[in-house]
């Protein structure tokens, strides 16, 4: 995104800001989203059924009304793709936690996402040190557990 402005008609300013939106993967599993698996598309013979099956529905949907609703139009269309997606692909499978994960390491993760927001906040030397001491910590106790299985 680039801003320009003005200054005393002679004078330009230029500056470039970057914006991320920083949305983590668990953001998704909250709201109850199905997410499908998508690497079954790789194979040939899954590809084609997928498209044979959505083909299939839309031939369906041609017989519909023209006078109906287009928000009723587009939830039958999004309906049709995600049935035949559910039948030809399936749903992804999330990943489990290693068995050695428990309410200890939950516990220095929120311990580290404390001193990050911290640091965030108030980017001081001093709060470098305690974020980079904390990540040591959670690091070398991570090593720890997965080692003593």
């Amino acid at each position: 995104m680039y801003w320009m402005c003005e200054v005393l008609g002679e004078l330009t300013v230029m500056a470039k800001v970057r914006e991320r939106l920083a949305v983590g993967k668990q953001a998704a599993q909250r709201f109850g989203k199905q997410r499908f698996n998508l690497r079954k598309l790789n194979e040939p013979e899954v590809r084609d059924q997928n498209q044979i099956e959505i083909t299939n529905r839309f031939a369906a949907l041609e017989n519909l009304n023209d006078d109906e609703d287009v928000n009723r139009t587009w939830e039958n269309i999004k309906e049709n793709i995600q049935t035949s997606a559910k039948e030809s692909l399936g749903l992804h499978e999330l990943k489990q936690n290693k068995p050695w994960f428990d309410e200890e390491c939950l516990g220095f993760l929120d311990q580290r996402k404390r001193a990050k927001m911290q640091w965030m906040q108030d980017p001081i030397q001093s709060n470098v040190d305690i974020l980079n001491n904390v990540r040591r910590e959670v690091s070398i106790h991570f090593r720890d557990k997965g080692r003593h299985i």
